[in-house]
């Protein structure tokens, strides 16, 4: 670790789902892959969470494309408040996907029921004009943007670099990076 006192990178996205096995099925029709699972009660992840009382159930899935883990976490034994999700609402967010083969992918998607806030637009301003984007709305909610382009937010070009670490296999079968196995105590 660095003694530099700066953030060097990104761990993991983490989404709070109702149903950790409907969220999971969502984001496997986007190419995400289980690689991990875990049931959490231990006092530091209470007091890390807010939580004295939390059963957390999570799940870890990552997409073979990018290097990014994605953290579904279902809390169980606590209040829940649902919240209007929407874009314009301040402690709401979305994330971005890029994509390859738009219209075959959203074809697919809209086959399978997912649901969306507008059908796909052509941006006519901005680092993506020209191109194709979507927001999808996940079980919970959540918007997920996707987006066909060749640029990046800032509008330089993307490049087709794939992740730094190896992916392998978990003891299921299912497609992760070697740092996260099954059991593991990460959290």
């Amino acid at each position: 670790m660095s003694s530099s006192g700066a953030v060097n990178g990104l761990s993991h996205v983490g989404i709070t789902v109702a149903d950790l096995g409907r969220s999971i099925r969502f984001y496997e029709l986007l190419g995400f892959a289980e690689c991990a699972r875990w049931v959490r009660t231990e006092d530091y992840l209470r007091k890390l969470v807010g939580y004295p009382e939390v059963d957390l159930y999570a799940a870890v899935l990552r997409h073979e494309a990018f290097g990014v883990f994605l953290e579904l976490l279902e809390y169980r034994n606590v209040e829940q408040v649902e919240i209007d999700p929407r874009n314009g609402n301040p402690g709401t967010s979305h994330f971005c996907l890029f994509v390859e083969g738009f219209e075959e992918l959203w074809e697919r998607l809209r086959a399978s029921g997912v649901r969306y806030v507008s059908e796909p637009v052509t941006p006519t301003v901005g680092p993506n004009v020209g191109s194709l984007a979507v927001y999808l709305i996940d079980p919970d909610g959540h918007r997920v943007e996707l987006v066909e382009t060749p640029r990046n937010l800032d509008g330089t070009l993307r490049s087709a670099k794939r992740p730094a670490r190896p992916v392998s296999s978990s003891a299921s079968g299912a497609p992760c990076c070697a740092a996260v196995a099954e059991g593991s105590d990460a959290a």
